[in-house]
């Protein structure tokens, strides 16, 4: 039977992002889903009933846009899932100021200003607002090195993250922190442990049982609790 529940993914043009689409699409949700040029995702157009919209999220313009076409709709569920692994050479002896401020917008801080936007429109009565991070961007667990600004990258996410939500205030919105698992992605590799639609089944799974729940956590694609 038909959820009548709607999502907007934010970046599903391919990986994790459009295996979330297929997802909710197969558990009867509505989808909004976001991409920088619709023109590239033909996956994401071969998937029923899925509105598509342009948005580089990095792009105040476009951002501005997107929040006109959607004003009046409310969604159960934002999921900002769009991000970037970053320069191909992560030592900071080496590091270009150009590469790390967009790796940095992109993961750290364009997600947030995506939540912002749209906070207002998720469902006060158990909508949920979800954030690709990974356990990577925990400053706990010592590992690796070869990406150490991806992990910042994402610490620095997980950080505006519990701003964001002192930000929101007294709310009954669910804020999660989601790791997805290692998946064979463009970015995570052939040698990953579970593919895209373990990640993404998942992942709408704990979606939907932390709905309601309220608060922030930082779980992974099993539920698991990580630590930050």
């Amino acid at each position: 039977m038909p959820s009548n529940k709607t999502a907007l993914i934010i970046g599903a043009s391919r990986g994790l992002g459009l295996g979330l689409v297929q997802r909710l699409r197969d558990d009867g949700w509505d989808v909004v889903a976001t991409v920088r040029d619709p023109a590239k995702a033909p996956a994401l157009a071969a998937v029923p009933g899925v509105e598509v919209k342009t948005l580089e999220m990095n792009s105040t313009e476009q951002l501005d846009t997107l929040q006109q076409q959607l004003a009046g709709q409310t969604f159960d569920l934002l999921f900002v899932n769009a991000g970037v692994k970053g320069p191909n050479d992560q030592n900071p002896e080496n590091a270009q100021l150009a590469d790390v401020g967009d790796l940095f917008m992109t993961n750290s801080v364009a997600p947030i200003r995506v939540a912002q936007r749209f906070a207002s429109q998720v469902n006060p009565v158990g909508g949920v607002i979800a954030f690709m991070s990974s356990v990577l961007g925990s400053i706990t667990i010592p590992d690796a090195p070869e990406m150490a600004l991806y992990k910042a990258s994402k610490a620095a996410l997980n950080s505006m993250i519990n701003s964001f939500v002192v930000q929101l205030g007294e709310t009954d919105l669910t804020v999660l922190a989601m790791h997805p698992g290692w998946v064979k992605t463009d970015m995570g590799g052939d040698g990953a442990d579970i593919d895209v639609a373990t990640s993404t089944r998942g992942m709408l799974e704990q979606v939907k049982a932390q709905a309601g729940k309220g608060g922030l956590a930082f779980i992974n694609y099993k539920g698991e609790t990580l630590i930050w």
